[in-house]
């Protein structure tokens, strides 16, 4: 069992966070957090998985957004991470975050529930 997608997976996800905070200027571009990569076992491709915060359509647009600069960020990966095939990127969105919130909150409502019921 080779670590090597691993590794490369958490080279990406640093990289492409510090691009994301640093070169990309584009408005569309909300407040993102990269959550996690995975990249194939043959190292060619890699799903990036981002957590936007906002509402739907602004996800949306961030998204699409993300999208339109693979080109730039694949690019750039390029120049940063020494490979012999830079793997071809696909940006995805990651509700894991906004389901968490919203479980938190779930739990928040119940307990002043059942607080109010104790009293």
């Amino acid at each position: 069992m080779s670590f090597r997608p691993e590794r490369l997976a958490e080279a990406i996800k640093k990289e492409v966070s510090s691009l994301l905070r640093e070169e990309l200027k584009d408005p569309r571009i909300g407040f993102v957090s990269i959550t996690s990569v995975e990249v194939s076992k043959d190292l060619r491709y890699a799903n990036i998985f981002a957590s936007v915060f906002g509402e739907p359509a602004e996800q949306k647009a961030t998204i699409g957004a993300l999208q339109k600069a693979q080109g730039f960020v694949r690019g750039e990966l390029a120049k940063r991470i020494r490979l012999r095939y830079t793997p071809e990127i696909t940006f995805k969105l990651d509700h894991s975050i906004s389901r968490g919130s919203r479980l938190i909150e779930l739990m928040n409502e119940v307990r002043e529930k059942d607080g109010a019921l104790d009293e």
